[in-house]
C-alpha cells in the first residue's frame, strides 16, 4: 500500500492508480480545452522498416528547447498551455515531483491504440517517474513482463484518473492500450515526464 494507492504490479515495479483524481466536472472542462486547444498531429513512424501513420493523434508540450525522440521521430516542445500547467501543478503538488514535458495522445475511438512498449529512453533517466492522466472515454490499459510476456495485468483507466509509473517499472514491464470495438468515444491521455539531459 502507498497511502490511498495500491501497487498494481508484482515487485519489481511500481504502478499506482488513483481514480477520481480530477472531478467529473473538472475532467469535462479539461477534455474540452485539450480537444480544441492542442496542436494535434498524426505523425508517421517507422515500424519494421516501413513508414506508417500512428493510430492516434499526438502532441508534445514542455519547457523551452526540450525535445523527445521515439520510433524514429523527434518532437520539439510547444509552450505550455494554461490547462496543461494547471493539471501539471496539481500532480506535482500531490506527489512532490517536477515535470518539464508532457506527451499527449488523442484516441478518437477504440480503433485508435498504442502497441506494447517501454518508456525507457535514456533522456528520462534510470528510474523515470511518469504520471499518466486520462480524460474522456474509459479504456483498458495493460502491463506485461518485458521478457516473459506474462502475466498480463489489465486496468480500466477512467476519466479523471491518474496512473503513476515509477521505480523499476520501465525496466521489467511494458505496457499498451489495445484496440477495442466496445469504445466509440474519444479519450485524451497526458503523460507528464522529466527529461534530464537538457
Amino acid at each position: 500500500m502507498y497511502g490511498d494507492h495500491v501497487n498494481l504490479l508484482p515487485i519489481p515495479g511500481e504502478a499506482l492508480f488513483l481514480p477520481g483524481f480530477f472531478t467529473e466536472e473538472e475532467s469535462n472542462v479539461f477534455f474540452e480545452e485539450l480537444s480544441t486547444g492542442i496542436a494535434w498531429k498524426q505523425e508517421p513512424i517507422q515500424i519494421f522498416g516501413k513508414t506508417v501513420l500512428q493510430p492516434r493523434f499526438t502532441a508534445f508540450y514542455g519547457d523551452p528547447e526540450l525535445s523527445y525522440s521515439y520510433s524514429g521521430i523527434t518532437m520539439d516542445a510547444l509552450p505550455w498551455t494554461e490547462a496543461l500547467l494547471a493539471i501539471k501543478e496539481r500532480i506535482e503538488t500531490r506527489y512532490q515531483v517536477k515535470f518539464n514535458v508532457c506527451l499527449l495522445n488523442h484516441y478518437r475511438d477504440g480503433s485508435d491504440s498504442m502497441g506494447w512498449h517501454r518508456d525507457n529512453e535514456k533522456s528520462l533517466g534510470r528510474y523515470p517517474f511518469i504520471a499518466s492522466v486520462s480524460f474522456g472515454a474509459h479504456r483498458i490499459f495493460q502491463f506485461r513482463r518485458y521478457k516473459e510476456k506474462l502475466p498480463i495485468i489489465s486496468i480500466d483507466l477512467t476519466g479523471g484518473s491518474v496512473l503513476i509509473m515509477k521505480g523499476e517499472t520501465q525496466h521489467y514491464w511494458e505496457h499498451r492500450l489495445p484496440k477495442t470495438v466496445k469504445v466509440t468515444e474519444p479519450r485524451i491521455n497526458l503523460t507528464f515526464r522529466l527529461i534530464l539531459d537538457k
